[in-house]
C-alpha cells in the first residue's frame, strides 16, 4: 500500500510539472479553482488568481459530489484530463472525476460514484438562449460558464492542469 501512494505522490509532482501554461501576456496558469460558495471559477497563477469568472453548479450546489444522479458538483483535487468540443455546451473540458477517494467512498457506501464531469459552455439556441442559464445552477454535476469566458479558458488552460474545487 505504501508502493502505490508513493506512486501515486511522484505522479502528481511529475503531472503538475508539466502542467504550466502561459497566458498571452506571459503569465503562468498553475492551476484553476473554483470556489462554489463564490460561484467563481479562478485561473491561478503565481498563487494568486489571475482571471475570475462567474459559472453555474449543479442543480444542488451545496455539498459534494456523494453519488451518480445527485445534481451536486464534486470537491476535491482533480486534473482536466481532457477536452472535446460539444453540439450541446459548445467546448467542454473533462474533469478527473471520482478520485481515488471518490471512488473509495462510494465503494464503502455502495453506490456509484457517477462521473463525466465537465467544466463546459452554455447552450445558445432560439429556445434557450444563453443569457437564461448565466445566473443559475442548472447542470447535472458540471460547472457551465458562458460560451465567451469557456473559449478563454479553453485557450489558457492545457489538459493535464490541475482543477481544485472548493465548497
Amino acid at each position: 500500500m505504501r508502493w502505490l501512494l508513493a506512486l501515486f505522490c511522484l505522479s502528481f509532482v511529475a503531472v503538475s510539472q508539466a502542467s504550466v501554461a502561459a497566458a498571452p501576456d506571459g503569465k503562468v496558469i498553475e492551476k484553476v479553482l473554483v470556489l462554489k460558495s463564490a460561484h467563481q471559477l479562478q485561473l491561478i497563477n503565481d498563487g494568486k488568481p489571475f482571471k475570475t469568472y462567474r459559472i453555474s453548479l449543479g442543480k444542488r450546489p451545496i455539498g459534494p459530489k456523494l453519488m451518480e444522479g445527485d445534481k451536486r458538483t464534486p470537491e476535491g483535487l482533480y486534473w482536466l484530463d481532457w477536452r472535446k468540443t460539444s453540439d450541446r455546451f459548445n467546448l467542454a473540458m473533462h474533469i478527473s472525476y471520482p478520485n481515488i477517494s471518490d471512488s473509495a467512498r462510494a465503494r464503502r457506501e455502495g453506490v456509484e460514484p457517477g462521473g463525466m464531469i465537465m467544466i463546459h459552455g452554455t447552450p445558445d439556441t432560439e429556445e434557450n438562449p444563453e443569457n437564461l442559464f448565466h445566473t443559475l445552477d442548472w447542470t447535472d454535476g458540471c460547472i457551465a460558464m458562458r460560451n465567451m469566458d469557456m473559449r478563454e479558458v479553453w485557450g489558457l488552460v492545457p489538459d493535464g492542469t490541475m482543477i481544485e474545487i472548493r465548497p
